[in-house]
């Protein structure tokens, strides 16, 4: 049985950071619209909130899918990473800048499987 050598763990990684550079990247473009929509139409907490949560998935779904194009084996799982890894890099940064943890546990847990899910629907469809 070939041993994976320190190479293929080291690009294994690169690729899931540019993937989720690119998330992000995703993410600040589509908060940069939902701001827009903001100030342009003056929407109510439960449209930007809905907002918020398609650029969850969005965002995921897009790195998830450069993920499995890049992985070219088990892309489910790498969305799924990328998934993880987008809502731990996120909850660090809130963590970060507010001292706690503000939103409620349910909201904390659904973020949590909006990412998964949409990191492993971009793996799963790339």
């Amino acid at each position: 049985m070939k041993q994976p050598n320190i190479n293929s763990y080291t690009n294994s990684a690169i690729r899931i950071m540019k993937a989720l550079l690119v998330s992000y990247l995703v993410t600040g473009l589509l908060l940069l619209f939902i701001a827009g929509l903001l100030y342009r139409f003056r929407l109510d907490e439960g449209r930007i909130q809905i907002g918020i949560i398609v650029t969850y998935i969005l965002s995921c779904f897009t790195g998830g899918f450069l993920a499995g194009k890049m992985m070219k084996s088990r892309k489910f799982l790498w969305g799924v990473l990328l998934g993880l890894c987008y809502f731990l890099v996120m909850t660090l940064v809130s963590l970060a800048v507010n001292r706690e943890l503000q939103s409620s546990s349910s909201g904390f847990i659904t973020a949590f499987i909006l990412c998964m899910g949409g990191g492993m629907l971009g793996g799963m469809l790339s």
